[in-house]
């Protein structure tokens, strides 16, 4: 039967490579950061386990289980990286991504074994083989170290930032005392934490889910806006079906969010008078006090009577939007369209301008005050105007039918 080595050589050995596996780990980080893509990105905590923890992991091999490469016994867990994410979601598509990196050894959901009663909280922990671009050349002060065996990985984990902040409590509580498993008033008071914590890691995903919902509804109807005042306009004869835009599921009416959901959706469907009515009814139901929902669903109702074809309705919910929030140049932007259309090209103007004080960066709003100016053949400015908006990202087919006019007028090609 194979002998485990004194203690003091086991410590020689592991300590001579301490070094060098803190190097692996920092080279294994700077490959995560650069590869791992969430929408938040996650942060990293990494160590190399200290001699006593991992020493005393020694002690608990079974005999046969120490495996050693030239007398270097070594563990799954001696390099360990924690990925640290904002949602549950980011878990899994983190999870994909490392696979995508790394040749996986072996994955395991830490936690999924204990009951709703139990303490102790999920991560998923993944033995990832390392590879060879992570490991130090052999020179220098690692000359005398031997080629690690192809057997050595790194442990990365990933959990949310509420999972880690309860694991590092539980090895505080539990790891690093005498915890009495029959203590039941304990093990009640940690489950209730351990139900909190679960429970607040599903609604901050479900906050988030329904944030991506309504964004996506946001951006669809505002690309039925744009397309619908280029068709009034007259500027472009490119012609997109509302059926064209991709949908999300509507929310059932319920809370004022919910409600909002509801209306933007119906807005994007076509059912103007629907989306009308739910915008009414949620202007009903809130305080004069509460000028930032006011605000935003005056303008909202506003785009809904500009899709209707109502301008002047439309224009009075923008005017009391703006009364509101007078800083939403969005808001300017969507009144200087109506004036537009109107052929009220001065008012245009003006609020063209003004949304353009509050925000200079913005392609589309240069170029509809370009094309206002051209309509009161301020020419120059409209060529100003024009040019900063192709600078900003304006796709240059969009803006050709006003730089074809401006050629014309100035003899030149700009």
């Amino acid at each position: 039967m194979s002998q485990i080595p004194s203690k003091s050589s086991i410590k020689q050995k592991y300590e001579s490579y301490y070094e060098y596996f803190l190097q692996i780990i920092e080279n294994i980080v700077n490959l995560l950061q650069k590869n791992i893509s969430l929408m938040a990105q996650p942060t990293y905590k990494s160590r190399v386990k200290s001699f006593n923890s991992y020493y005393k992991k020694v002690l608990r091999l079974k005999p046969g289980e120490a495996k050693n490469n030239n007398s270097l016994i070594y563990l799954t867990d001696m390099m360990g990286i924690r990925m640290i994410c904002a949602f549950l979601e980011d878990i899994n598509i983190a999870l994909e991504q490392i696979k995508q990196i790394f040749e996986i050894k072996e994955i395991e959901v830490k936690g999924a074994e204990k009951s709703f009663s139990e303490f102790g909280y999920e991560s998923i922990h993944v033995l990832v083989k390392i590879p060879e671009s992570c490991k130090p050349e052999l020179t220098g002060k690692f000359e005398n170290l031997v080629e690690i065996s192809d057997e050595i990985v790194c442990e990365i984990q990933i959990r949310t930032i509420l999972q880690d902040a309860w694991a590092e409590v539980e090895h505080e509580l539990i790891y690093k005392t005498e915890f009495n498993p029959f203590d039941i008033p304990l093990r009640r008071k940690l489950a209730s934490l351990n139900a909190s914590l679960t429970l607040a890691d599903i609604t901050f995903q479900e906050i988030r889910d329904y944030q991506k919902k309504l964004q996506s509804e946001l951006e669809d109807r505002r690309q039925s806006f744009y397309l619908m005042a280029d068709d009034l306009l007259n500027e472009t004869k490119k012609n997109i079906s509302s059926k064209d835009i991709k949908r999300v599921t509507p929310f059932v009416q319920g809370t004022i969010d919910d409600m909002l959901l509801h209306a933007i959706h119906s807005h994007n469907e076509g059912n103007l008078e629907e989306a009308v009515l739910t915008y009414t009814k949620i202007l009903d139901a809130v305080s004069e006090n509460d000028k930032n929902v006011i605000a935003v669903i005056r303008k909202h109702r506003g785009m809904a009577y500009f899709s209707m074809n109502n301008f002047d309705a439309a224009l009075e919910d923008f005017d009391i939007s703006l009364k509101f929030d007078p800083k939403a140049y969005r808001t300017l932007y969507y009144k200087g369209i109506v004036y537009s259309i109107q052929k009220k090209y001065n008012e245009a103007i003006d609020c063209f301008t003004k949304s353009l004080e509050i925000n200079e960066f913005q392609a589309h709003t240069n170029f509809r005050r370009a094309m206002a100016y051209y309509e009161i053949q301020e020419y120059e400015k409209s060529m100003n105007d024009l040019n900063t908006a192709i600078n900003l990202g304006m796709d240059a087919e969009e803006t050709k039918f006003l730089n074809d006019k401006l050629v014309k007028k100035f003899g030149l090609n700009m």
